[in-house]
């Protein structure tokens, strides 16, 4: 992992539970985790103590909230890493569920936005949500970034394709086949299809 960030060694397994266990004994409300998580990410002088922020915003009170989108973006843009960002990606995956179109138009503006990370977040949204993908939007975010030389881009794009082929082979076959898609891209979008 690069980081100039020392680590305790804790699992993110581990994280979550001490997490979820320090919410049972504090039972936060949305504001209290707001600040909480923002304060722990942007004061952490070790990594895990910023998966911890994160996984603040995965408790009940947090989850599927609009009002959070400032503190997930403000923390992939300084989080800088695709550990952070990849995280961040399970809290905007339940906002498509539970607000799709202002998530769709937010998740439309980050993939635009001059940083990368951001762009990636819009790409990696929609991992795990199934048959629940919106696929016109899928399509809109690789497209627009499908050009990108970016490592952790094309990386994103074959992997939003790949875990969507588990509900949808033949549509990321055509995709792919009527795309053009880096080779980054295309091998780890088709990795698992025969």
């Amino acid at each position: 992992m690069k980081s100039d960030m020392d680590f305790y060694g804790f699992t993110t397994d581990e994280m979550r539970r001490i997490v979820r266990a320090v919410a049972k004994e504090c039972d936060p409300d949305l504001a209290q985790i707001d600040s909480a998580s923002r304060q722990l990410f942007d004061e952490a002088t070790f990594r895990e103590e910023r998966y911890a922020a994160i996984a603040l915003t995965g408790l009940k009170p947090a989850l599927g909230q609009l009002s959070l989108v400032p503190l997930h973006e403000h923390q992939a843009l300084t989080g800088a890493w695709w550990d952070f960002v990849d995280e961040i990606a399970h809290r905007i995956r339940v906002l498509h569920d539970t607000h799709p179109e202002e998530t769709g138009r937010i998740v439309r503006g980050w993939s635009r936005a001059e940083s990368f990370w951001l762009r990636r977040l819009s790409i990696i949204s929609q991992l795990q949500r199934g048959h629940d993908t919106d696929t016109e939007l899928l399509t809109e975010v690789i497209e627009t970034n499908s050009a990108d030389k970016e490592f952790f881009i094309r990386k994103a794009i074959g992997w939003a394709l790949r875990d969507f082929a588990r509900t949808n082979p033949d549509w990321v076959l055509n995709y792919a086949n009527t795309h053009d898609l880096s080779p980054l891209s295309r091998r780890e979008a088709l990795k698992h299809i025969g």
